[in-house]
């Protein structure tokens, strides 16, 4: 199974800043160390004629340039430099190789991405461009031109925060379908409209999200009788544990193996293509984001096996 990552872009970030850029290279250590069938690629880089099938060019040559507004570079939550710009074309980059090898093998994977929360015009919650959504239109794009077919897409995102960027950027396209099942007071404060929103309060646990995760795959489904996606996104975001500093949800090491199991099978059983990054993870012990990560790795494994095997 192929995934790409993009780790050794790091950001300098100053002291105290609270987001864990280590744990992209402590996910692909432990990738490493337990799970060598996992064939790790170095991302390639977005182009900004790619960026651009999401993002307005004006957005796209602000961040480039470094020319965004201050507030608008607050909203991102990162400093600029260089590395920022080059980490986050690497971010989409893996995302659009891992669709590709996805639409050929099965399943593919992106070490990082999951950058939802990043709309046409500006980025957010430490997402600069939208991975997720410039990979599905330049997937409908290369397989219209290759099958002269639509290639609908359906976007699964179960970060614990709204995937409001995503939900913005496909409001108006009927071409791809946007699920998210997220905490109902977490951040995003204002929400934007997916196709299909799923509330959960505060400290719920796995027995709870999974009969809704249930639901929700369900209704998907029944909204696609005429025709299922030929390519899932899926943002498999480590935050809805119990131990993350951000999450606010109750879910257990082993409720979250389940949410990904039940996924996985999801697309398989069904013959669709699958695509996944990890978004968000910010556990108390970064090393229980990091475990929780390993595990969705190890059903993916065994799901591309599946495929492989025929």
């Amino acid at each position: 199974m192929k995934a790409f990552y993009s780790d050794h872009f790091v950001l300098p970030l100053p002291e105290g800043h609270r987001f864990p850029m280590q744990k992209y290279r402590l996910l692909r250590e432990q990738l490493q160390a337990l799970l060598p069938q996992v064939q790790l690629h170095e991302a390639p880089a977005a182009s900004d004629g790619e960026l651009a099938l999401a993002h307005t060019p004006s957005y796209v040559d602000a961040v480039v340039h470094g020319t965004l507004s201050a507030s608008a570079q607050r909203e991102i939550g990162f400093p600029w430099t260089q590395r920022m710009v080059e980490r986050s074309r690497r971010s989409v980059g893996a995302t659009v190789a891992a669709a590709r090898a996805a639409l050929r093998e099965g399943v593919a994977a992106n070490l990082a991405g999951g950058t939802h929360h990043a709309s046409a015009d500006r980025g957010a919650g430490y997402c600069v461009f939208n991975d997720v959504a410039v990979a599905a239109r330049l997937m409908q794009a290369e397989w219209h031109r290759k099958h002269r077919q639509l290639l609908r897409v359906a976007v699964v995102d179960l970060d614990v925060h709204q995937g409001n960027g995503t939900a913005a950027i496909f409001a108006d396209d009927s071409t791809v379908f946007t699920l998210s099942i997220h905490g109902e007071k977490n951040f995003p404060f204002r929400k934007e409209t997916s196709d299909l929103d799923v509330d959960l309060p505060d400290g719920c646990a796995d027995d709870e999200y999974l009969a809704a995760l249930d639901q929700a795959l369900l209704q998907m489904a029944h909204r696609h009788l005429d025709g299922p996606p030929g390519l899932i996104f899926y943002v498999a975001g480590a935050d809805p544990h119990e131990g993350d500093r951000l999450g606010r949800l109750k879910l257990t090491t082993a409720g979250l193996a389940e949410r990904d199991r039940r996924v996985f099978d999801f697309a398989r059983e069904r013959g669709i293509a699958l695509a996944f990054s990890m978004a968000g993870g910010y556990g108390h012990v970064i090393e229980d984001t990091v475990a929780v990560q390993v595990n969705t790795y190890r059903i993916a494994l065994d799901n591309w096996s599946r495929w492989a095997a025929g």
